[in-house]
């Protein structure tokens, strides 16, 4: 199972310290949110902020474009040593060619399905990506409540799975109880944030343990 927390929910002012200490308490990967304040309303991390996470770590880095037109960036931040870089189909006139030029930087694309979308609108882009990020929230604020709606979405996108051969990760109030109920239904991770993570009690290896835990692990 995948644990990705969220850099975007920890403390800002020391990333570097952040990030080494997710990884000593067992994280499996790094996730980063980037903002622009156009696709969504608010601003997250940076290209400083994620070049020094990636400097700093020997995890997986995946990276969540909440960009306009994300084409234009890709070869920043892969340059700025990250290894996924997953979009949202709908922030660009062209998607698919934004797909294949993270294909051709050589990094691991992958694209994000919003609340409002459905799975079948998105059925082109699956063989073209190796990861699908479902977000359980409106994308660009932590701490929002989970949409209900979307276990349907998921239950439909498991089917899908083995055919297209695409890793699943859930995005977006990731309480301990969901987690241990999609754990078992063959959903691949979870990006830890504010639910479940960040501002709760006890260190960051005690937290991330006990999940594991309750996930069967």
């Amino acid at each position: 199972m995948i644990y990705s927390p969220s850099l975007m929910c920890a403390n800002f002012d020391n990333l570097k310290a952040e990030a080494l200490s997710l990884e000593a308490a067992g994280a499996t990967r790094l996730h980063l949110d980037v903002m622009d304040g156009q696709y969504v309303s608010n601003f997250a991390l940076g290209l400083g902020d994620v070049k020094s996470v990636c400097r700093n770590t020997s995890l997986v880095t995946e990276l969540h474009m909440m960009v306009r037109e994300p084409g234009r960036y890709i070869k920043l931040f892969a340059d700025a040593g990250v290894d996924i870089i997953y979009i949202h189909p709908d922030s660009d006139r062209n998607p698919l060619r934004v797909i294949k030029k993270i294909r051709e930087t050589g990094l691991m694309p992958g694209i994000v399905i919003n609340p409002e979308a459905t799975i079948e609108s998105l059925l082109k882009y699956y063989e073209l990506v190796d990861h699908v990020l479902v977000m359980g929230v409106k994308p660009g604020n932590a701490g929002h409540l989970y949409l209900p709606h979307v276990d349907k979405k998921l239950e439909k996108l498991i089917t899908l799975k083995d055919k297209y051969n695409i890793e699943i990760i859930v995005d977006g109030a990731c309480s301990l109880e969901r987690m241990k109920k999609w754990s078992k239904q063959n959903i691949d991770g979870f990006v830890l944030g504010t639910s479940s993570l960040f501002g709760h009690r006890g260190s960051y290896k005690d937290i991330i343990d006990n999940i594991k835990r309750e996930c069967g692990e």
